[in-house]
């Protein structure tokens, strides 16, 4: 296999951005996420890649619950405060305000869209895990078109 040709195809595959929302015992944590996708209509199911190893990941087994938070295509500054390591004073979301709802896993107030989703499987499949998650609440809260991994000059796969 022609390594760079591989990675520039699997790069070419679309892919949104989203700020994934957790919950952290009495608290809340955030991740930078790109590789979601809708797996089932009935009954409604997300499938979210998350990296091995990660503190987000063993959020998602302990908790059990996620938030997918899409942001407008003019707010790729907020989406970079979630690509940062934990400030040593734990807080997370900086200047980015959010609530708490049906699941326990925050939703950004600058979101366009969310979802929120109780896990119902995970799956180790690499380097990455797949989390089904089902969708218990979903809400528009601004009709705007979302930031996507191609409005920007990031890349995340390959």
């Amino acid at each position: 296999m022609n390594p760079e040709a591989k990675k520039d195809v699997l790069r070419k595959i679309p892919y949104g951005l989203y700020v994934i929302g957790l919950k952290d015992k009495g608290t809340c944590h955030a991740f930078t996420g790109s590789w979601l996708s809708q797996c089932s209509m009935n009954p409604p199911r997300v499938m979210l890649g998350v990296r091995q190893g990660t503190h987000s990941l063993g959020l998602i087994k302990q908790e059990g619950v996620f938030s997918v938070n899409f942001l407008a295509k003019g707010d790729k500054k907020i989406l970079e405060q979630f690509f940062k390591t934990t400030p040593s004073d734990g807080n997370r979301f900086g200047e980015v305000k959010f609530q708490i709802k049906k699941t326990g896993a925050p939703i950004l107030e600058t979101a366009t869209h969310t979802l929120e989703c109780e896990v119902k499987d995970i799956f180790d499949v690499g380097d990455h895990s797949i989390v089904i998650g089902e969708v218990v609440e979903a809400e528009v809260l601004k009709d705007e078109i979302p930031l996507i991994m191609s409005d920007t000059p990031w890349h995340y796969g390959g």
